[in-house]
């Protein structure tokens, strides 16, 4: 079961993450007026960023899982890289939404040192990296198992 979940969840949170960046936050600011617009999107993103934070410590666990178990079959080490991937995307997460954000609200209030635009790309970065750790998960979770039988 571990298995199957730690090659079904990146998948799925991959898809999670391009609806939110390609679908919904878009579609916001197409039928609303701005304000209403970027309250909503900050919404969306509030809700993602708790969903990431669970997938990621999730999948952290998993591939925690899965590296001690080829390190025990002489395979690898106990730290793999779907583990790296797992810590990446669960940095992205915390930094981005949780570290960036409360300075956004505070940029737009006129505080801080920086603009509420740099805020937003630096946001904006960190929810890409994200993506893209997310979809080297899914890559890698994709692969077809290694048998036992190919390994020796």
């Amino acid at each position: 079961m571990a298995e199957r979940l730690r090659r079904l969840l990146p998948g799925l949170w991959a898809g999670f993450l391009l609806c939110v960046a390609a679908v919904a936050t878009p579609a916001a600011f197409a039928l609303l007026q701005r304000p209403d617009a970027g309250r909503m999107v900050a919404r969306i993103l509030g809700q993602e960023a708790y969903v990431s934070l669970a997938l990621a410590l999730l999948l952290l666990m998993l591939e925690r899982i899965a590296a001690r178990d080829d390190a025990e079959a002489g395979r690898g080490s106990q730290f793999s890289v779907g583990m790296g991937l797992a810590a990446g995307a669960l940095f992205c997460t915390v930094a981005g939404y949780f570290g960036v954000q409360p300075m956004m609200d505070a940029a737009r209030a006129g505080q801080g040192s920086l603009s509420f635009g740099q805020l937003h790309a630096i946001s904006s970065a960190f929810y890409g990296v994200k993506l893209l750790l997310v979809l080297a998960l899914a890559w890698r979770a994709a692969r077809p198992p290694v048998s036992p039988a190919s390994s020796s």
